[in-house]
């Protein structure tokens, strides 16, 4: 029982670390309806033309001036809802915006999960 509860605490820590929220498709649809929320796709110029979460920024998260034109594109007196393709590209956007000061949540499933879902997207 005591490893257990140590694993726990070790994955629940490090999960607070890490400074912002991963939700499912259901509970990112719901807080990207609030308008004050910056909606940022961090995939690739081509995979964001092949369609998108309606109203998003794209800054592609792989190319090495990303930080630097998200500082300067984003607001950070507002959350920052940020999604890529499977949700590996967005957990590390999410981590580079906090590190600058940014309150972010993520789309933990990404674009392919909000798709499978059926959710609206545009291009």
């Amino acid at each position: 029982m005591g490893i257990i509860t140590m694993l726990c605490s070790l994955i629940g820590c490090n999960a607070q670390t890490e400074g912002f929220k991963s939700l499912s498709v259901k509970e990112y649809a719901k807080a990207i309806e609030d308008t004050t929320i910056v909606r940022l796709d961090v995939r690739t110029a081509e995979e964001y033309a092949d369609g998108h979460i309606e109203k998003t920024l794209n800054i592609d998260v792989l190319k090495s001036d990303f930080e630097e034109k998200a500082v300067a594109a984003l607001p950070k007196d507002k959350t920052i809802a940020v999604n890529c393709r499977s949700g590996k590209r967005s957990k590390n956007a999410a981590r580079i915006l906090v590190k600058n000061g940014f309150k972010v949540i993520e789309l933990d499933a990404g674009y392919n999960g909000w798709v499978e879902k059926g959710m609206p997207v545009t291009k």
